[in-house]
């Protein structure tokens, strides 16, 4: 299986419309996908299958490429409709104008639903629009509010009388409009209209009411088509920000469930419109965007296909398809649903109709989602060419969520041919391609095949068992790595050793039949879980003996030196590009541990990077010819008898009538993990001699490696280059000094490094 580089991007993409529910993906994985493996301006073209990350299509259309996209969700379609052809500001702010202006009887629109949400200010007694009140969930009025007042007055302050009245008032009031919102998504007789009612009530009364009254105006309203699309992109904000499912004080969730926090925000709707306008105003250039069988040029651009990937698998025989790339879709209950409610309350009946099913399901287990995206895709395997790659994004990842993704591409007939993962933190990728043969029916594995992954080297033998085939590629995993890993990265090479032996058979319950041998796999003695609780998911996994390999940390801190070495200058994406290509797959070390070799190491100007002038190698080598001279001649002085050891690093044993009594290792590098694991001196004895810079980047390699940080908390010392020329210095050093002196350094300063 191939280990392919990890695609780091230039950054999380940004926040925009609905962001909380669409999958974070960064930007640039398209650019350096295609840029990998095809998609170059031309006839040939991208596919999107689900469509779940608008503004991926965005950079792919961008790049010169024709994406044809899939989209069953109308309001994901409209997602995508608008960050393909963005609105201006002026525009936004021109249509939301339209709405203030409108009348509500006597009143103008805005002033009428700002008056929904009045509320005195405790300073100057002034009536002022609430941003937002807090409410406890199955209260039956608010309990805090929150506004800003001209006098200066602003923050939290305790609801009176007169906000609970209001709120009484506007909830008595509400009924013609609650029905309207019913009868906008599903009429009476509808077998799903209860479906509907549950899920509205996820909307305070105020809210159904002010969003009800600006809907209903914007019926009216005689708009232009662009003037009328703005305005429902501010209104879709608004729907989004008017429910209850934002919890407080949290204001950044990620909901998945339809559930009422504890404690939520109940916002200002008409302040939700104004920062719509924040939100939805574009600046890039637009690009072209059709609705199929309408074809953009081949300049590039974007094809919308309006509705499920197996409707529109009979026609992509028409075109040539070089590539499919998507972010894989999540189960969101409270996106789906939610979307059902909005396509109705927008575009009406008739927009929701082909999508009302979602409004059915309560929960979305990882066995149903397996089984969704194999009856997806296996639309799919038969039309994609052999050579044309299936990229797969899992944003948010975890474990069952990748079990679902593997097992149900490997149900519709796609072989996984490489898996790439940094941290549990950001995206995992898969990458597939059309299987052109038959697994045979055999104990689960094929007997014709091994693995080539760098990071997982398993051979493949004939009736070897699932959970002996897992625990050899998790063993061969950690062996490669060299120190614990999280339970997602072994838990992902035993998924990639499973598929590539053939063994994700169809099962009654096939999460099961793939979790299960990988959990039992862990359960041999083999492996040391280091969390501290029953939960194999938290913590970390490692071998009881020191890993065959030098650990990851290491082999960064040695590339990343090398690399600037020979390229003075280079970028962080070009350093990451090197390293990535070196450690690929499984092996992507983590941003942070590039970071802190680069702080150690590296001098910043204008986001290049360069060695710094005292760890030029030769000037290292001088500094370290040093200290080992003034350690003999320290010993010395201090009665013992220095003699330099053979074999490996530069080692200085201090001997007392024979007895060693301090080990020294001298290093100019924070490599040193692998030699404090193999040290067969007492640790009490033993000291790492390092320049002061590396300091900070042992310390964060410690934090890592539970095993590493309680065999260096036995006894080891660090000692300073700085530290030892000052104990030089020192005229009539006694044991008793030296000893105070090795403390006077610590191995770090306060502030320590972040691991991820």
């Amino acid at each position: 299986m191939e280990g392919f580089p990890y695609l780091s991007g230039s950054g999380v993409s940004p926040s925009g419309p609905l962001a909380r529910f669409l999958p974070p993906v960064p930007e640039g994985v398209a650019a350096a996908f295609l840029a990998r493996y095809g998609g170059s301006p031309g006839a040939d073209w991208v596919l999107d299958p689900f469509g779940g990350a608008p503004r991926l299509a965005v950079e792919v259309a961008r790049l010169g490429v024709r994406l044809l996209v899939a989209i069953s969700n109308p309001v994901t379609r409209f997602l995508l409709e608008m960050a393909a052809v963005p609105p201006s500001r002026s525009d936004l702010q021109a249509a939301l104008a339209d709405l203030a202006a409108a009348r509500r009887g006597d009143e103008r629109m805005e002033s009428h639903l700002q008056e929904l949400y009045l509320t005195e200010c405790s300073r100057c007694r002034r009536s002022v629009p609430a941003e937002a009140f807090i409410w406890e969930r199955g209260g039956e009025v608010p309990i805090r509010r929150v506004y800003s007042c001209p006098c200066g007055e602003s923050g939290e302050f305790e609801v009176g009388a007169a906000d609970e009245q209001r709120a009484g008032d506007v909830a008595a009031g509400v009924g013609l409009h609650r029905a309207r919102a019913l009868e906008r998504v599903a009429a009476q007789g509808d077998p799903d209209r209860e479906h509907v009612e549950e899920a509205l009530r996820y909307y305070p009364p105020r809210a159904v009411y002010a969003l009800l009254t600006v809907i209903n105006k914007l019926d009216g309203l005689p708009l232009p088509a662009a003037r009328r699309r703005c305005l429902q992109a501010l209104v879709l904000t608004a729907c989004d920000e008017a429910n209850t499912l934002w919890p407080y004080p949290d204001e950044r969730p990620r909901p998945k469930q339809l559930t009422v926090p504890p404690r939520y925000r109940e916002n200002n709707v008409w302040l939700a419109l104004e920062r719509g306008v924040d939100l939805w105003a574009g600046e890039g250039q637009p690009v072209p965007f059709t609705i199929w069988p309408e074809l953009p040029p081949e300049g590039g651009g974007i094809c919308l296909f309006e509705g499920p990937l197996r409707d529109l698998a009979p026609c992509l025989k028409e075109i040539s398809l070089q590539a499919v790339l998507t972010a894989l879709p999540r189960p969101n209950q409270a996106f789906w649903t939610l979307s059902a409610l909005w396509s109705g309350w927008l575009w009406g009946r008739e927009a929701v109709t082909p999508f009302k099913m979602v409004l059915r399901r309560r929960r979305y287990d990882w066995a149903w989602h397996a089984e969704a995206l194999q009856a997806a895709l296996k639309n799919l395997a038969p039309n994609l060419p052999l050579a044309a790659p299936l990229f797969g994004i899992v944003a948010e990842p975890e474990p069952s969520y990748l079990t679902a993704a593997v097992l149900g591409a490997a149900a519709a007939g796609l072989d996984l041919t490489g898996v790439a993962l940094r941290t549990p933190y950001d995206p995992v990728y898969l990458l597939w391609h059309r299987r052109a043969f038959a697994h045979k029916p055999a104990a689960g594995v094929r007997p014709d095949q091994t693995s080539e992954a760098r990071e997982v080297d398993v051979a493949i033998e004939p009736d070897l068992t699932l959970p002996e085939l897992a625990r050899r590629a998790i063993h061969a995993y950690l062996s490669r790595r060299g120190e614990p890993a999280t339970y997602l990265h072994i838990h992902a090479a035993a998924l990639a050793a499973l598929a590539e032996g053939g063994a994700l058979a169809w099962r009654d319950e096939p999460l099961a039949g793939v979790q299960g041998p990988i959990l039992a796999a862990l359960g041999d003695s083999g492996f040391i879980h280091h969390g501290g609780t029953d939960n194999p998911e938290t913590g970390l996994w490692g071998l009881p003996g020191l890993e065959s390999e030098d650990p990851l940390p290491d082999q960064v801190e040695k590339i990343v030196v090398g690399f600037l070495n020979r390229n003075p200058g280079a970028s962080l994406a070009e350093v990451e590009a090197a390293l990535y290509t070196d450690l690929p797959g499984l092996l992507t070390p983590p941003l942070a541990l590039t970071h802190a070799v680069l702080g150690s190491y590296a001098i910043a100007s204008e986001g290049r990077y360069s060695l710094r002038p005292e760890d030029d190698s030769s000037t290292r080598r001088g500094d370290l010819e040093a200290a080992g001279e003034m350690l003999v001649q320290l010993g010395e002085r201090l009665g013992f008898v220095p003699r330099w050891q053979e074999g490996g690093p530069r080692q200085l044993a201090w001997e007392e009538k024979g007895r060693l009594v301090y080990a020294f290792y001298l290093l100019a590098s924070a490599a040193a993990c692998r030699l404090v694991r193999a040290n067969q001196h007492p640790p009490e004895a033993c000291l790492l001699v390092l320049p002061g810079g590396r300091a900070g980047l042992l310390a964060y390699k410690l934090e890592r490696d539970p095993v590493l940080k309680h065999i260096w908390e036995s006894g080891w010392r660090l000692l300073k280059y700085r530290q030892l020329r000052r104990l030089a210095e020192i005229p009539g050093l006694d044991h008793r000094q030296f000893l105070v002196q090795l403390t006077a350094d610590p191995l770090v300063q306060p502030e320590q490094m972040k691991m991820f």
